[in-house]
């Protein structure tokens, strides 16, 4: 508060206006007025300066939003191409990662994707040539763009390794062809293929993949380097079992809401727990029986869906060469297969698969298996391709017991398991067996494989008596694989996966490609089978009737190139708050659960 004393220039004023010296001129009364003034200026206290106020605490930087999805398994590697990195992370984090020419809609049927391709057409009909416009604003997470060069790599690759999925129609294309500056393709093909919006999904970066070394399959195990989605990875945890994706802030269309999308690898008990307390708000896992008990035991309850997965677990024979060379040998040794035990040893909420083409969940699918042979017709067809029944119930050809190698992915639990099952009925049967569980890489991309045995036995219920596989020697020399477990892809083009899986490679085809490109690599594990490729060159080039699918359907059977075994599939479960955020569903065959993940908001509380 503001202090003022007694002194008054008042006083003064008056004094001086009735001095007889002061009227008219400043005199001295003027300067006593001026100096009492100061005087009183002088006795009065300036008012205190207020303190500012302290600064205020920086604001605590906001929590990203996340969504935690728990998953079975990371998989041994990422590149959706490859048999040997099939998995649901790998086909959610293509989805969401790689950029794509044509998506499936929620009915299954190739959309143009217009952020990555603005047109794609039919430009000529001889030669069959496709002409595709990019997106001049579609580039890379690395801020190269996304152009022709993708495509040639990924058709080169698709032609020439081994084990990739769906090949046949990269087998017809002659040439690729960049224009404007790389920002248009011109893709010329030997013959018509109706189901070209099939290619050129997941498209993989060539300016980081095509000088790496071992860049097809050995830069793509820790994750995938580079992004053309909305999401991209940023850590690959094996150890913790996590992969973490964020925001593709490089992405030009519209952006993901989610800051961070978490997929973590949790086993049924944690999963369950997880979801139970809000930790974990969607899980994707395998559809096993006692799961699905413990899950319907969560409150608030949970939103289950079964989603069959896009492959169909088979045996793939070798035909080739070996004991299984012979189609009658083939033949008697899938009658002997308890197709149905197998699955209800493995995967009991599996679906059946009894057909080459269609899935069983796929619209228009019917079962085109033959009537299982009887034990008597497996004999004749055995002593008539020379194979020999000695004492005590073993089977031999000139002399030699008959001994056939089972190979199974080791990264794959549920393959060693159906090995050491088949194992175990054949060797009832008569038949020595091996089973080897080489890595998937090998297993899938090389004619010979290390003979590394399981590492555990398994028990085999349908002989009653765990049969272990006589132990393989490490250091010995590799060996060929005789039935293979394999995962063959469905739910794109039914005459292209089946052409690519028991077609022949076309060399008078590979002579007309330009640049370079090395020769179509053969079918996977030995199953391409000649007498097969007039009519899945028909089911690949042409417009295809009823007719011709059912003998194809014959065919394969009569040649008998694999087992069909059941369709996998899995489980999507989600907290209520998760179901409302996100809607999540089992989305479309090809792409699964998380598809439109990017357009997903955190749930609530």
């Amino acid at each position: 508060m503001t202090r003022r004393t007694a002194l008054s220039s008042e006083p003064v004023r008056r004094q001086c206006r009735s001095s007889p010296h002061g009227s008219g001129r400043w005199g001295g009364c003027g300067l006593v007025v001026m100096l009492t003034l100061l005087l009183v200026a002088c006795a009065t206290e300036p008012a205190p300066v207020p303190p500012l106020p302290p600064p205020a605490p920086a604001a605590a930087p906001a929590e990203p939003t996340r969504l935690v999805v728990a998953v079975d398994e990371l998989g041994p590697g990422f590149n959706p191409h490859l048999l040997a990195h099939l998995s649901p992370t790998t086909t959610a984090l293509a989805t969401l990662v790689l950029p794509s020419v044509f998506r499936p809609d929620a009915d299954g049927i190739p959309r143009l994707d217009r952020t990555v391709v603005t047109s794609a057409e039919v430009v000529s009909t001889d030669p069959f040539t496709v002409s595709y416009e990019i997106d001049l604003r579609a580039s890379w997470s690395t801020n190269t763009p996304i152009a022709a060069e993708d495509f040639v790599y990924l058709w080169q690759r698709m032609r020439s390794e081994p084990g990739v999925t769906d090949a046949a129609g990269y087998r017809l294309i002659t040439d690729v062809r960049s224009r404007a500056g790389g920002k248009a393709v011109d893709v010329v093909f030997a013959k018509p293929y109706p189901a070209w919006q099939h290619l050129f999904t997941n498209l993989l970066p060539a300016s980081i993949l095509k000088d790496a070394p071992g860049s097809w399959v050995g830069a793509l195990t820790g994750g995938l380097p580079a992004s053309g989605g909305p999401f991209r990875i940023v850590s690959v945890d094996r150890a913790r079992g996590e992969v973490v994706l964020t925001r593709n802030d490089l992405y030009w269309a519209t952006p993901a809401v989610l800051d961070q999308l978490v997929l973590r690898r949790l086993d049924d008990t944690a999963l369950t727990t997880g979801l139970a307390a809000g930790d974990v708000d969607v899980a994707w896992t395998a559809a096993e029986s006692q799961l699905r008990q413990s899950l319907a035991g969560v409150l608030p309850p949970l939103s289950v869906q079964a989603a069959p997965q896009p492959t169909v677990i088979q045996l793939a024979m070798r035909v080739d060469a070996g004991p299984l060379a012979d189609a009658r040998v083939r033949r008697a040794v899938a009658a002997l297969i308890d197709r149905e035990a197998v699955r209800a040893a493995v995967a009991p909420e599996a679906l059946p698969a009894d057909a080459f083409g269609l899935a069983p969940s796929e619209p228009g699918y019917t079962s085109t298996a033959p009537p299982r042979l009887g034990p008597e017709q497996v004999g004749e067809l055995l002593l008539a391709a020379g194979w020999t029944s000695a004492e005590p119930g073993r089977w031999t050809v000139e002399g030699r017991p008959v001994r056939l190698v089972i190979g199974a992915a080791a990264e794959r639990a549920d393959d060693v398991l159906i090995a050491e099952l088949v194992a175990g009925q054949l060797d009832a049967a008569g038949i020595d067996v091996v089973v080897v569980a080489p890595p998937a890489a090998a297993l899938f991309g090389q004619p010979l494989v290390p003979p590394t045995p399981p590492t555990a036995t398994t028990p085999i219920p349908t002989s009653g008596q765990p049969t272990p596989s006589p132990p393989a020697d490490t250091s010995a020399a590799a060996v060929r694989v005789d039935l293979t477990v394999l995962s063959r892809t469905v739910g794109g083009d039914p005459g292209t996966e089946l052409a690519s899986d028991y077609g022949c490679p076309d060399e008078a085809q590979a002579a007309q490609a330009t640049g370079g490109v090395p020769a179509p690599s053969a079918a996977t594990a030995g199953s391409c089978v000649p007498s097969l490729q007039v009519l899945l060159d028909t089911l690949l080039t042409g417009v295809v009737s009823e007719a011709v699918r059912d003998n194809v359907e014959g065919e394969l059977w009569r040649q008998q190139p694999a087992l069909p075994l059941f369709q996998p599939v899995t489980v999507v479960a989600s907290t209520p708050a998760a179901a409302a955020a996100t809607g999540v569903g089992t989305g479309p065959l090809l792409t699964g659960p998380l598809t439109g993940a990017q357009g997903w908001v955190e749930p609530a509380g």
